[in-house]
């Protein structure tokens, strides 16, 4: 069974037509900001999709950003899973935000 008529979508590099299919899709951060640089600074950041065709997210190294990036989410969601990782750093064990468990002697320096 075909997709049937699937739509046409831009490549962000070169400008090809390209079906959506077909396309490697990258999600891009920007951020907007006001350019002071005080307390009450005002930024917005939100993730765009970028279609390029197969050529050019060749080219540009998609590919390989997207590899690394499900590896990463792979490794975090097999820790997750097994619990491993957990026992550390802020609310690990007893509460304590070192990861130590009881400090009760205090010979411990920071």
């Amino acid at each position: 069974m075909g997709r049937g008529k699937t739509t046409l979508v831009r490549c962000n590099a070169c400008g090809r037509s390209v079906s959506r299919g077909k396309a490697v899709v990258d999600l891009r951060s920007v951020v907007y900001s006001t350019d002071l640089r005080t307390a009450d600074d005002l930024r917005y950041m939100e993730k765009r999709k970028v279609y390029y065709c197969v050529s050019c997210g060749k080219s540009l190294g998609v590919y390989e950003r997207k590899k690394k990036q499900n590896e990463i989410y792979r490794e975090r969601k097999n820790n997750m899973q097994t619990g491993a990782g957990g026992t550390g750093g802020f609310g690990g064990a007893g509460g304590s935000f070192g990861g130590t468990g009881g400090n009760s002697g205090g010979s411990e320096k920071f």
